[in-house]
Order: structure tokens, then sequence, then C-alpha cells
């Protein structure tokens, strides 16, 4: 490998969680480098399913080496209910390392998540109410808590009573709500912080060593391309950078590190929370999709919105990561459909074609997708593990995507369960 990183490609949910994890079963270590418990991945072994929101997927694997990046959020409570959860099924933590200078979300955090989101009223973003906007708003400002703080009570309680003197009036003043006591905090984080503490590591320089020794790494991301605080559909992003740059920055390696970047979309297009979506369907196929796909959120149980794929967007995420391959899953959901659609481009207002994805905001919330129309196919595919298994409409299908976003396929999900694909396409 020896050093790969994987991308969602479009507006989160593409199916990460069971890429990273076939991944997984060959790494050394895993790592996380951005988001919060804001995210999810789900992963089915035979008839358990996993749902992981902060622990990296290489936990399932004995041995493997599991990094919570500097660059992710952490809430302490959520990670120490995760960690019980695993380790009630029977998953060993030892291997589990938590950076030190990752930051932590606190509960005012998750107050003005919620309170701001309800202000906006109409003009909300869509965010999950977990606090993680307002983390990251605290890093960039220096006031943060880090994981490293729960070491030192005492620095902990000073930083503490630091950040809540702007919190509280903003809670008091501009929405109305209680203050909050900073010791009471503290107390409350004693438990979490004796449970977390023996993970809290230098993660950075785990990982240049792990990599010197020419150890298999796997970098995860959350969320997508179309949501990076830079470069997405903004202002309805997530606050990290989800591509593939930001696992530089989210973990503490250098860029000469990655030889892989590897980049997972749907066969189709989803989206959770607010925003401009080019090829929503708010009709019978995009019903149909969202059953057949199980399209709600790992997280937060919320209906997926869903479309036909949009190549626009997702040449744009493949030129912004620099993708060297792409993983298509939920093949399998288009299965039955006598027609499957692939946006090429989009028309402005003004009614001019563009194949670039705009810059300007107006522009993309008022795209309308050109579509180009290919013969879909009546066979259930769930399970194909061989590219000849599949039906000549399906293969062009995918051949098609590839051809136009000029990035070989290398995995097709054909089915929900972990060994459901069809892996080294591009070999055949």
């Amino acid at each position: 490998m020896p050093a790969t990183v994987v991308v969602g490609a479009q507006w989160g949910d593409e199916g990460k969680g069971k890429v990273v994890d076939l991944l997984a079963e060959g790494s050394d270590v895993v790592a996380r480098y951005q988001g919060g418990n804001n995210a999810g991945h789900t992963i089915v072994e035979g008839d358990q399913v996993y749902k992981l929101h902060l622990v990296p997927s290489g936990i399932l694997y004995p041995g493997t080496v599991c990094i919570i990046g500097n660059g992710t959020v952490v809430d302490p409570h959520a990670l120490c209910k995760e960690l019980d959860d695993l380790e009630a099924r029977g998953l060993s933590l030892d291997t589990l390392r938590l950076s030190g200078n990752a930051h932590l979300i606190m509960p005012y955090h998750i107050a003005l998540d919620g309170a701001s989101e309800m202000k906006l009223g109409h003009f909300s973003i869509g965010t999950t109410r977990r606090g993680i906007g307002p983390c990251y708003v605290d890093k960039a400002a220096r006031v943060g808590i880090r994981a490293q703080d729960l070491l030192d009570p005492k620095i902990l309680r000073e930083k503490l009573r630091v950040a809540l003197v702007d919190k509280n009036d903003m809670l008091e003043r501009l929405y109305d709500m209680p203050r909050m006591d900073p010791d009471r905090i503290a107390d409350e984080l004693i438990p979490a912080a004796e449970r977390l503490q023996p993970f809290i590591a230098d993660t950075a320089l785990l990982l240049d060593q792990a990599l010197r020794d020419g150890k298999r790494v796997l970098f995860e991301g959350a969320q997508g391309t179309m949501l990076d605080v830079d470069h997405g559909t903004y202002p309805f992003v997530t606050s990290s950078n989800p591509i593939a740059g930001g696992a530089c920055a989210g973990l503490g390696v250098g860029p000469n590190r990655i030889d892989r970047i590897l980049g997972v979309s749907k066969a189709y297009t989803t989206r959770v929370g607010e925003g401009p979506f080019p090829t929503e369907l708010d009709d019978e196929d995009g019903r149909a999709i969202g059953e057949r796909g199980h399209e709600f959120g790992t997280t937060t149980g919320r209906q997926r919105r869903t479309g036909w794929i949009d190549l626009v967007a997702l040449r744009y995420a493949a030129r912004l990561s620099g993708f060297t391959e792409i993983a298509l899953t939920k093949l399998d959901v288009l299965s039955g459909f006598t027609r499957v659609r692939l946006c090429t481009a989009y028309r402005t207002r003004e009614g001019e074609e563009i194949r670039d994805f705009p810059y300007h905001q107006s522009v993309f919330h008022n795209a309308a997708p050109v579509y180009e129309d290919m013969d879909g196919w009546s066979q259930d595919i769930t399970g194909c593990q061989d590219i000849d298994d599949l039906p000549p409409a399906a293969r062009a299908y995918v051949k098609r995507i590839s051809d136009d976003i000029g990035v070989p396929i290398t995995l097709i999900g054909t089915g929900q369960g972990r060994h459901e694909v069809i892996d080294q396409v591009g070999s055949n």
C-alpha cells in the first residue's frame, strides 16, 4: 500500500466504512483524520452490524493499530460510550490511540450548535447538532480544550473558565439559555478522563515510525468532498477538510508519504441536510433508490435525499484530491431500473451548458442537470464478485463513469455485506 487515503467523493455517506473495512483487513495502521461523531461508518459482517462513529474501522481486526488523529474533534462522553459498546461485543481496544492534540467537544459546544440552528430557522445549515462546528471554531480561536488537557485537571479547569467567559455570555444574552459552570463540567469529565487517559499519545510520531518501518497505513476521513469547508457547497458544509490534503494536517504527516488516493462514490448520489443538490429526485425513482439503498444516516437516522449520479461533482472531487482510483458502491441498488441517468453537465439559469463545477455559489444553486440516459438492467447483481458476472448494461454504466472521470474504478459494491464486492476491476 503502504499509505492510502480513502476520501468521500460526494456529500458523505458513500459507503466509505465498507471500503475502509476491506482495506483495513490488510493494513497495519488505520487512522482517522477529521470530523467527529457527526459521521459514522456501518459495517456488516454476517448477522453482525457495527456502527462506528469515532473509532477507526480497523478496530475489528486484532492487532491493527487504530488512531484518532489531531484533526478529529472528540466528544469524550460519546467516545467512552462507543468504547464500552465495542468492549461489550468482545473487541479489544489495546491498539487504540487518541492524539493528545485532538480537540474535545464540550457541553457548551453542543448547546450552542443546537441553539444556533434553531435561531437560523429557515436558513439553518442542517448540522447534526453535536457541537462539531463550535468545537472547530474554538480550535481556530485558540480557546479549545484538547485531549491532553484531560491529563492535567488544573489546566483543564482553568481552560474551561477562560472558554466559558464568552460562551456563557452567548448562551445567556443571545439564546436566553442558562449559564454553565466550568467546575461542574470539569467534574463530569473526570470519569471520561480516567477512561481515555491510557489511549492518549503522540499519534503523529507513531504514524511516522510506522511509515518508516514500511507498515501498511490507511487514512480514513469522514463526510465527503462536497462538504469540505473550503471547497464544498459552502455554507452547507462541515467544519473541516475531508479531501485528501486534509489527511496530512489532520494526522501530522507529509504529503510525500501518501501513495494511493481512493475516492468513494455511490453509483447514484445522496445528500443529508440542507443545501443545493442538482440531481435530486422527488419522484418514484428517487423513492425507489432511497428504499432499496436503505438511505438513512448512520449517526442521525435522518432520511437522505437521493438523485442520479453527478459526474460534474465527481470530476471536481477527483481533481481536488487527485484520485488514483475510485470505489463505486451500491451498484446493486440500481438493478431493476429500465433506464439509468448520468448528469454529465449543468445548465445555468442563462442557458449555458458547463462541464466544470462552478466556483460561484449562485451558479451552482440554480444549476439544472444535463442528463445522459443509458439502458438499465433487470438482473439482481447482489453478491457478484467478478466483473464478467455483471449484465452488459451494468458494465457499460461503470465504464462510462470511469471514462468520464478519467480514473479507474477498482472496487464495485454489489451488496451490503462486507465481501459483496468486485475487487480489482481495473485489472480485468
